[in-house]
């Protein structure tokens, strides 16, 4: 665990292919719903509404941003796997958090959004080879191409980013 509260878990590294790795981001993708759900369990709206850091959202911009990323990853994957090295499409993450969807929907209707989507996208992965994690996707913010197999680790790093920024809190306010 790092001190850095912007990052609990530390930055995310890209990992070498193999099958003990594939196995581990494959339950963090299948399971990173409950995780989240169990780090939101018996926040009262206070609670919701209070930033996980200095400078950072409210832990309801956070679950609602989850979801917002997790759907763009999952159009990201399908694009990966039925195109050549296609361009995705980037989007201002800190603009859609300020939404009024992000600001003023209760957290379920993102939480079920995001039991269903990781229901269908592990479906989808689960049952990839290494050749098909092998595709790339092309970055244009970044500049770069990007395998199927760094976007999942950085999606399952993703996930357990953010349950680790609503967990350190409920840790630091004694929740």
């Amino acid at each position: 665990m790092s001190e850095d509260l912007r990052y609990p878990i530390g930055k995310y590294e890209a990992q070498p292919f193999s099958d003990k790795q594939l196995q581990q981001w494959l339950l963090d993708i299948k399971n990173l719903p409950q995780h989240l759900e169990n780090a939101i369990l018996n926040l009262d709206a206070a609670q919701l509404n209070t930033v996980y850091r200095e400078g950072g959202w409210m832990v309801k911009q956070v679950v609602h941003h989850v979801a917002d990323s997790h759907m763009n990853a999952y159009i990201r994957f399908k694009l990966g796997l039925t195109e050549n090295n296609p361009t995705i499409r980037p989007y201002d993450e800190v603009a859609w958090a300020e939404l009024k969807d992000s600001l003023e929907l209760p957290i379920n209707i993102s939480l079920t959004l995001l039991h269903a989507l990781h229901s269908r996208w592990y479906h989808i992965l689960k049952n990839l080879s290494e050749t098909d994690l092998q595709k790339t996707v092309f970055h244009p913010e970044h500049k770069k191409e990007m395998t199927l197999w760094f976007l999942l680790g950085m999606y399952a790093w993703h996930g357990r980013h953010h349950v680790a920024h609503i967990t350190n809190l409920r840790e630091r306010m004694k929740w």
